[in-house]
């Protein structure tokens, strides 16, 4: 009876630790990304109104590029992915990482670059956690936590999702697992940064929307399509963002420069085709949730345009162009399929989300508080086939992979390593049709070959 005493008491007064902790992280955070989005929406409302705007992108890329290589050589924390590498290193986070995670997206989104809001927010709400945990000395397990706490309340108060958000924070860090000890302290500072911010003026990307189905058969086989074709899209956005990662390292030139014809290259497409990829994209994203149509294409220039920001030299978050990539891409299947576009723009808003961020639970839960219970069953589904669909990669390859997607001995993975580093071997079983999908794969490399030797001998016969 003393121990059982003695146990609860030592739970009960954890529990008081982490919710006052949690709220404290909440309050601070909610105030932060109140500043910041309220300094955003005053940038982009003061520079898109000129006629000049598309023309500052290479300038703003050019500025960024500047700030970061000769103010903050040191301090190289700004981005989703380097927070989730330092909170897996328990590396703190100096306090010169958030001043720069705060203003360096608004020189790039307010200028025109195409980014997200939301990285901003989340890191250096991470680096608050950091901050905080220094001045009190927690241990590296606490400050763990409280970090996550930081990244669950920023994503929680930018999107006005504190649920969605809270286990957005605990669900990237790895794929397939979850860090339950930190649930409550997430919750609880998800909440308390949403309503923060929410009763300061930020609002969130929440919709009331009439959807026009009728479950049956049909729509059902629709919506499983749907998340095979947006697995398929996330997949394309992942790779892009890893080509022009590697385009960007190969080409030798002094970065500030780099990130200025990077800039002159958006400038050029944006005026090719449309100045709706600049920014946010927010008032497309609006657009199509309500039915309007769009380029059939836009979903793709908004990832080429993204990466190329993201990689060459600006700052900001790929959340927010996920949803603007997801949102878009449902009216291309929706045009495809003759289904309705404001269902299918809805479901992947959120399941290229579950894709790219390896994150189906929090993507579901999303679905719900932005357009309540009616489509979330069907997106929840899309959600999980996308997230398998996607494979064993991520928009973030600092996450760490936990489990096998496939739950095939066909297809061996190294798992507890990072998501970026792990090894993927497709294994033919001596049964089953894995086996014979291999070796029609190898007959065909063989005629590959055989072919390419003959048109060689060709080529060297007709030179002749």
């Amino acid at each position: 009876m003393k121990h059982e005493f003695s146990e609860q008491t030592v739970l009960f007064m954890s529990i008081v630790k982490w919710v006052l902790l949690a709220g404290i992280i909440g309050l601070v955070v909610g105030l932060t990304t109140t500043a910041f989005v309220k300094l955003l929406e005053l940038s982009i409302s003061q520079g898109s109104k000129y006629w000049y705007y598309l023309f500052t992108i290479p300038l703003a890329m050019f500025l960024v590029a500047l700030i970061r290589q000769y103010l903050f050589v040191k301090d190289d924390i700004e981005t989703t992915n380097q927070v989730i590498d330092s909170i897996h290193g328990s590396k703190p986070i100096s306090w010169k990482s958030a001043i720069k995670a705060f203003f360096l997206p608004i020189i790039t989104i307010a200028g025109g670059g195409s980014a997200g809001k939301e990285a901003p927010c989340a890191d250096v709400g991470a680096s608050v956690g950091s901050i905080f945990s220094k001045w009190f000395k927690f241990d590296d397990a606490d400050r763990r936590k409280i970090m996550i706490c930081g990244v669950s309340a920023g994503f929680a108060s930018v999107f006005g999702t504190p649920i969605a958000g809270a286990i957005f924070g605990v669900e990237v860090l790895f794929v397939g697992g979850i860090l339950y000890e930190v649930l409550l302290p997430s919750f609880i500072a998800g909440i308390v940064a949403y309503h923060t911010a929410s009763s300061l003026g930020v609002t969130g990307f929440a919709h009331s929307l009439n959807f026009s189905f009728n479950f049956g058969h049909l729509f059902f086989l629709k919506v499983l399509l749907a998340g095979v074709f947006f697995g398929l899209v996330s997949f394309i956005m992942i790779e892009t963002f890893s080509w022009t990662k590697k385009l960007e390292t190969k080409i030798i030139l002094w970065q500030p420069l780099k990130a200025l014809a990077a800039g002159t290259v958006i400038a050029v497409i944006v005026y090719s085709f449309s100045n709706i990829y600049l920014g946010l994209g927010t008032d497309t994203i609006n657009l199509v949730l309500y039915g309007g149509t769009v380029f059939l294409g836009a979903f793709f220039i908004k990832i080429l345009l993204t990466a190329i920001t993201v990689n060459f030299g600006g700052s900001g978050g790929t959340i927010t162009p996920t949803f603007f990539v997801g949102a878009t891409s449902g009216v291309l299947f929706a045009v495809i399929f003759k289904a309705d576009p404001a269902t299918f723009a809805a479901i992947g808003f959120v399941a290229v989300l579950a894709g790219v961020a390896n994150t189906p639970i929090a993507a579901s839960i999303l679905a719900i508080e932005v357009f309540g219970p009616t489509i979330a069953p069907y997106a929840a589904v899309a959600c999980v086939i996308s997230f398998l669909m996607t494979g064993h990669r991520s928009m973030f390859p600092s996450q760490v992979l936990s489990i096998n997607k496939a739950s095939s001995p066909s297809l061996k993975v190294s798992r507890g390593e990072k998501i970026g580093q792990t090894k993927t071997e497709v294994v033919a079983k001596k049964k089953g049709m894995m086996k014979y999908a291999i070796r029609a794969r190898e007959r065909h490399e063989r005629i590959a070959k055989r072919y390419k030797k003959i048109t060689k001998k060709i080529d060297k016969s007709i030179r002749r």
